[in-house]
């Protein structure tokens, strides 16, 4: 039996299957798919994908069925993507939301339900998409081009003997030409929103009494504003929540702006035997002068009283409301209007804008985009009559029924910022009155008001506009520094420190300029106290003064800095061995001017004296001959006109001047460290007479010529028995070139 079963098993293994023959004609040993002992049946990759259909169309099945997805509310979302109004979402939606193409106009409001969708995703896909070229939402400034630029009033005012305080204004364009500020624009004025930037677009709601914005917004330091480069000023996101600004530099619109000046202060800068001269006006500079001049900038018209960095931070969150009920149902036309301006299409921009204000002409939205255009045309072709249509266009902006505070606020503070840029002080100060009669307890605005009435020279307006301000912000730091040099102008010296000094020591956005710091450190040296130094040195670390020491606030970088100099190191040795060689031709020139009429010497009047009798006979002022003043003295102006260095000196004089027994000239600076200042004695009494530059000093010589850089400290005494005459001739600084020589401002 066993034997008989192991046969069976043997020949049980033992049978083979035959050979297949398959279809290329090879042989497979067994059956199934993979030919080997255990291989199983074989199946084809179509058999597999069938099956896979199956599954999928099973399970789409049952997804319906059980009512898995809810498809009426995906279907209803992707509706809101609707742009082009056909009922769905497809690839030309998709093309509009990306930005690959703009929205149909037809489309806009097609529905309630899709319009209110469109605004909410609109809004954030635009910010988005200006991110990625480099734009970032800013926080507003109110005034900064940028930057900018308004130029002083008309009429020349020597930078010696005027102060121009801290006045943030917007920038200017190099070939703008401000026109005659003394002009008045007759034009209504309107109503007002909240925080702007320098370009109008407003960042931030206002606060119900005071408002907030960051410091940084408020760079008035000297040590910024170039005049080598436009200084430029950004246009915002105007439906961008509120950001910290990029780094003043750079925005897209360029433009470089001269200082405004505050009129009616003596300013205890000037040099010591200099006559007041009216303030030049503002020449911009092209865009490659080879070194950089440092002057005290003006950005944007400081606009609100500083609080907590808590307040500072929600008032960033907060969106600028610039669209009416109207407006939005045409967002997206004004969106893609808006998008060509950002991307500084600026003359497509305008081009849409105006088409948008001739269809819907209600709109305030679209009319404030226009003039925003009109004004980035402005600064793109140097134009000050595209300006003037711009003004034009903010105020009809303003005047329209139903538009919001916000865009009010923004159209009319954009406005007064630019008739500021046009010299328009007047036309200016009554659209500021307007915003300070809507929104009286704005206390930005009234901080405006004061500088705008400044700006004109009215010191008493200006006056009674911070007293307001300070009786209902008595910690106003703004209108402190600016009560407090109201005060020095008026002589009250004791008085105004510690408005100035309080200012100062607030931080607030619009108190951290140079002009403030060398006030502050002049009033108290006049009352002894060498605190001043501390002050000095502070302006110093804040980049404000080149030095403790050499404190001029328009300045070219680079140029070598010492008090004393020697004929050799000037370079100008033929116009010292000139000078040295007629001194008495000069000196007999200038006693026949005396004898005969000593009316001629204009007693000197830029607030520097202690006490005692100065006066001063100019025959060259800012490169140009002052009046018929040659006429008494022509040997001298003969000698003179062979030397331009002298004559051609657009940031000096060259003047005759007197000095009393019982004079002393306080400590001062002059304005810029481009020129330097030769003396020349001509009637020097032995003894009394001496001029420190700061820490030597020296005494003068007849017929000798001292050399001195005068935007250092220095001091004058005489206590002689008798006068003291000398003859004074600004020279360019050496290492200027001439090109800087041609194209530097008038000072």
């Amino acid at each position: 039996m066993a034997q008989r079963k192991n046969n069976k098993s043997h020949s049980r293994k033992e049978v083979k299957t035959p050979p297949v023959e398959s279809k290329n004609g090879k042989k497979t040993e067994g059956g199934g798919a993979g030919g080997g002992a255990g291989g199983g049946p074989k199946y084809s990759v179509f058999t597999w994908v069938v099956v896979l259909g199956l599954l999928g169309v099973w399970s789409s099945m049952a997804v319906v069925y059980f009512d898995i997805v809810d498809y009426d509310s995906v279907i209803g979302k992707l509706m809101a993507y609707d742009t082009d109004g056909d009922g769905d979402f497809d690839v030309e939606d998709a093309k509009v939301l990306l930005g690959l193409k703009e929205a149909e106009p037809g489309a806009v409001g097609a529905s309630p339900e899709t319009t209110g969708a469109s605004e909410r995703i609109v809004e954030p896909t635009n910010q988005q998409a200006a991110q990625q070229q480099g734009e970032e939402p800013k926080e507003a400034t109110s005034g900064d081009p940028a930057a900018e630029e308004t130029p002083s009033a008309s009429g020349s005012h020597d930078v010696e003997s005027e102060i121009q305080a801290a006045v943030p204004l917007p920038s200017i364009e190099d070939d703008f030409i401000p026109d005659d500020p003394r002009e008045d624009v007759a034009h209504p004025y309107e109503d007002e929103v909240d925080t702007i930037d320098t370009t109008g677009v407003l960042v931030e709601e206002p606060p119900s009494q005071e408002s907030i914005v960051d410091s940084g917004r408020y760079v008035t330091s000297s040590e910024v504003t170039q005049e080598s480069e436009p200084a430029v000023t950004a246009e915002e996101p105007s439906e961008s929540p509120a950001e910290p600004p990029p780094e003043p530099e750079q925005q897209p619109e360029p433009v470089l702006e001269p200082e405004p000046v505050l009129a009616a202060e003596p300013e205890p800068a000037p040099e010591p035997e200099q006559q007041p001269q009216p303030e030049p006006e503002p020449v911009l500079e092209p865009e490659s002068q080879p070194q950089t001049e440092t002057r005290p900038e003006t950005g944007s018209v400081p606009e609100a009283e500083g609080s907590t960095e808590k307040l500072k931070e929600k008032a960033k969150k907060k969106k600028p409301k610039l669209f009416n009920k109207f407006d939005k149902t045409i967002k997206a036309e004004i969106d893609a209007a808006e998008k060509l301006r950002k991307k500084g299409k600026v003359d497509e921009a305008l081009r849409a804008f105006e088409s948008l204000v001739q269809q819907y002409p209600q709109s305030p939205r679209a009319r404030y985009g226009k003039a925003q255009a009109e004004d980035d045309v402005a600064e793109k072709l140097r134009s000050n009559d595209m300006l003037q249509r711009a003004i034009n266009t903010y105020r009809e902006a303003a005047e329209l029924p139903d538009a919001t505070s916000d865009l009010l606020m923004a159209a009319l503070k954009r406005r007064a910022e630019r008739q500021q840029f046009l010299g328009r002080m007047r036309g200016s100060l009554v659209t500021l009155e307007r915003l300070v009669q809507i929104f009286p307890e704005d206390i930005s605005l009234k901080n405006d008001l004061g500088v705008a009435h400044l700006l004109l020279g009215d010191n008493k307006g200006a006056k009674k506009v911070y007293e307001q301000v300070l009786a209902a912000a008595p910690n106003n730091g703004f209108a402190k520094v600016h009560y407090g040099f109201i005060l020095k102008s008026e002589n009250k010296i004791a008085e105004s420190i510690p408005y100035l000094k309080e200012g100062l020591e607030s931080g607030e956005p619009g108190t951290d300029d140079g002009r403030f710091y060398f006030h502050l450190g002049d009033a108290l040296q006049r009352v002894g106290d060498n605190s001043a130094y501390h002050w000095y040195e502070l302006g110093h670390q804040r980049g404000h003064f080149a030095s403790v020491w050499q404190r001029s606030l328009y300045n070219v970088e680079g140029l070598k800095a010492q008090p004393w100099w020697t004929p050799k190191e000037t370079g100008y040795t033929d116009l010292v061995k000139m000078l040295e060689r007629n001194w008495k031709t000069i000196r007999d020139e200038a006693l026949a001017v005396m004898d005969r009429n000593t009316g001629q010497f204009i007693p000197e009047e830029e607030n520097l004296r202690e006490k005692g009798e100065w006066g001063q006979y100019t025959l060259w002022q800012q490169g140009k001959k002052v009046g018929n003043s040659c006429q008494g003295v022509p040997k001298t102006c003969s000698l003179l006109e062979k030397h331009p260095e002298a004559t051609g000196c657009k940031r000096g004089q060259i003047k005759f001047s007197v000095m009393h027994p019982g004079t002393h000239v306080w400590p001062h600076t002059g304005p810029t460290n481009c020129r330097l200042r030769m003396h020349l004695g001509l009637v020097i009494p032995k003894q009394g007479c001496r001029i420190r530059c700061t820490t030597e000093t020296r005494q003068w010589e007849e017929g000798k010529v001292l050399i001195f850089d005068d935007s250092f400290e220095h001091e004058v005494w005489q206590d002689a028995d008798s006068y003291r005459l000398i003859f004074i001739v600004d020279v360019w600084h050496p290492e200027l070139t001439a090109y800087q020589r041609q194209t530097l401002s008038p000072i």
